[in-house]
């Protein structure tokens, strides 16, 4: 698992539950499965930028605030 996978899941998670969400909620914001949210944010699976731009704008942030 490379360590900017693990900071970009760690960052995702840690917004989503600023914002009182779940994964679920996030999924079906975004329809994505759950599995795949779960792997993205333990560092496991590397989303598009695609999928990063659309998780940004889910959680209602910027793409370099996922990314820091």
């Amino acid at each position: 698992m490379s360590n900017s996978a693990k900071k970009l899941g760690d960052n995702i998670r840690r917004i989503r539950v600023a914002k009182d969400m779940t994964q679920g909620d996030l999924c079906r914001k975004l329809g994505l499965d759950r599995a795949y949210m779960s792997n993205v944010e333990s560092g496991k699976k590397n989303p598009t930028l695609s999928t990063i731009t659309n998780i940004a704008k889910a959680l209602d942030v910027s793409v370099d605030e996922l990314l820091k």
